[in-house]
């Protein structure tokens, strides 16, 4: 489920246990995203997860009558964006909360309608660089998880609560993993018997139940890992709700630029877009990040730009 909206001005705030220097971000195809919104003098941006502000710097920079509305779940993210982008004052305001509320942000801060918006969804590199936000098997930290801090729900609640059958299709749903019931069945005989209480321990079980071996270089605990942070953090839910809610925040000819990072996040992306009375896509493909950039940065690698103009009219309501 969607998280209740949750928002916060950051700027004169201090954000605890919020460190900015370790909040590190490479922006995904930054140059692409700017060009094909085109910011205008006078226009009003969202971006949906500002993370470090690389797009919603260059959107600021792109056209110096602008303004952007940034949101962001993660309180680091807000603290490293608050500096990054604290020269161009009050043309910028961030705002603590899930994206699949963007409706309601805007509400709270007298906007109607909004001229352009990108998300760069999934996880960032300093959540998974983090060992004690516990989203990567490559670092030992807590079965955590969470991109916002103060959600309910960790990893490691979401697998005590689950039966076997519950945690499979969760993993096969969100991870497209094949051996879901055997992954399932030895994760959860490990939490039973008092051993799952680190990334490496879930690892350990995922490899117990099949094998050591890579799969087309892929570790064999990537597609479980990316199935419980899917669920725990609600990110496709987040995503359904952000594309349900567009057609009611954009001003008519808006651009809307939307990065993803694997299939299930791409999936409903291009058939949102793919609905021509109301969208215009700029290309018929996705785009995809250069081979320097994908070198310079391994993240981009699965980048996928889906830009579309709303071709929509205004509502009774405007």
């Amino acid at each position: 489920m969607v998280s209740d909206i949750h928002t916060e001005w950051v700027w004169g705030e201090v954000i605890e246990e919020a460190c900015v220097t370790h909040f590190q971000h490479t922006t995904v195809m930054r140059t692409e995203v700017i060009q094909a919104l085109a910011p205008r003098d006078g226009a009003i941006y969202v971006d949906c997860t500002v993370g470090a502000g690389g797009h919603a710097e260059g959107l600021l920079e792109a056209a110096s009558g602008a303004t952007v509305l940034g949101i962001d779940r993660d309180p680091s993210a807000l603290a490293a964006s608050a500096e990054r982008l604290a020269r161009f004052g009050d043309r910028v305001q961030l705002v603590r909360g899930n994206f699949a509320d963007v409706g309601k942000v805007l509400e709270s801060r007298g906007i109607r309608r909004v001229d352009g918006l990108v998300a760069d969804l999934g996880v960032s590199s300093p959540q998974v660089d983090d060992a004690a936000r516990g989203m990567s098997f490559r670092h030992a930290g807590p079965l955590d998880m969470r991109m916002d801090p103060d959600a309910p729900l960790t990893a490691l609640d979401l697998v005590a609560q689950c039966t076997d059958d519950e945690l499979a299709e969760i993993i096969y749903r969100f991870g497209d993993e094949r051996r879901s019931r055997r992954i399932a069945r030895s994760v959860r005989r490990a939490y039973s018997e008092g051993n799952l209480l680190t990334t490496m321990d879930l690892r350990r079980a995922i490899v117990r139940a099949v094998g050591p071996a890579r799969v087309g270089g892929v570790d064999p605990a990537t597609r479980t890992f990316q199935a419980l942070r899917v669920a725990v953090n609600g990110e496709l839910d987040a995503l359904e709700g952000l594309l349900g809610t567009l057609s009611s925040i954009l001003n008519p000819g808006a651009m809307v630029a939307m990065l993803s990072f694997h299939s299930l996040e791409d999936r409903p992306i291009k058939h949102t877009f793919a609905i021509r009375d109301v969208w215009e896509p700029l290309w018929k493909k996705p785009k995809m990040a250069s081979d320097e950039e994908s070198f310079d940065n391994p993240r981009a690698r699965s980048a996928k730009l889906r830009v579309a103009r709303w071709l929509g009219e205004l509502g009774e309501r405007d």
